[in-house]
C-alpha cells in the first residue's frame, strides 16, 4: 500500500525484454533506498513494483505483460521521469490516501492552463471509470494523490499548487500525455457492497428470468 505522496522524481535508466514481459532498471535520485531490501515494493508512475536488484544508486523490476497492456507504462524510455514512492509502514503519516498500486486505467491530459500561481489541468477518464470519479474526492495519477475540483462526465479537473507541481513530474504534463489512473478503494468496496447477493454470480451471468421475476418484472 501507498499514500499517493510523491518522495522523489526517477529517471528509467533502461528497458530490458526479457521473454515477452520487460526488465526495468530505475535510478532513483534523492529516494533513500537504506531501508529497502529485496523483495520490497516501490511504485513508478503509480505501478506497484517489486525490487529484484539493488545495484546502489536504484533498483531493477520485473514487468509484467498484465502491467504492459494495463498501463501507460509501455510510454516510458530510457531517461524518462517518473513518480516514485516506497510502500508505506505502520508509522507512515497517510498524507494523501490509501492508494494500492494498481492501476484501474489509462487516462489522457486534453487541456492545462494557469489559475493564479497554480496549474490547472483537465483530463480524460476511461469510460468505464467515470462512475468512481467525484466532486471533492480522490484520485491517483501517475501515483500522485490528487483532489478532483471538478466533473464534467468522464472528464475532470485537479488544480496543482507549486509544490506538487515541484516535486513531481506532473511539472512536465501537457495535453495529449497519457497518465495511469487509480480511483479510491473506498468507491471500488463500496460498488461490490452494493451488489449485495449477486456479487456471487459469475461475471457477465446476465439477467435471468429468475432475476427479472424476483424484481417484479415477471407475473408468476
Amino acid at each position: 500500500m501507498f499514500t499517493g505522496i510523491i518522495e522523489a522524481i526517477g529517471t528509467i535508466r533502461s528497458l530490458t525484454p526479457k521473454g515477452g514481459d520487460v526488465r526495468v532498471q530505475v535510478a532513483t535520485g534523492k529516494l533513500d533506498l537504506g531501508d529497502v531490501k529485496l523483495g520490497d515494493s516501490i511504485a513508478v508512475n503509480g505501478i506497484c513494483l517489486t525490487a529484484v536488484e539493488l545495484p546502489g544508486d536504484g533498483f531493477c523490476a520485473d514487468v509484467s505483460r498484465e502491467t504492459l497492456q494495463r498501463t501507460a507504462f509501455v510510454d516510458l524510455k530510457a531517461g524518462t521521469r517518473v513518480n516514485l514512492e516506497k510502500a508505506l509502514t505502520p508509522t507512515s503519516r497517510l498524507g494523501g490516501h490509501l492508494v494500492s498500486g494498481h492501476v484501474d486505467g489509462v487516462g489522457e491530459v486534453i487541456a492545462r492552463f494557469d489559475n493564479a500561481r497554480a496549474v490547472q489541468f483537465r483530463l480524460r477518464a476511461p469510460r468505464e471509470l467515470a462512475k468512481y470519479i467525484a466532486l471533492k474526492g480522490s484520485i491517483t495519477v501517475d501515483g500522485t494523490s490528487l483532489t478532483v475540483n471538478a466533473v464534467h462526465g468522464a472528464e475532470f479537473e485537479l488544480t496543482i499548487v507549486p509544490h506538487t507541481l515541484e516535486q513531481t513530474i506532473m511539472v512536465d504534463y501537457q495535453a495529449g500525455r497519457r497518465v495511469n489512473l487509480e480511483v479510491d478503494l473506498l468507491a471500488r468496496y463500496l460498488e461490490r457492497l452494493l451488489q449485495g447477493d449477486q456479487a456471487a454470480e459469475p461475471a457477465g451471468a446476465g439477467i435471468s428470468e429468475s432475476f427479472l421475476a424476483e424484481h417484479g418484472y415477471l407475473n408468476r
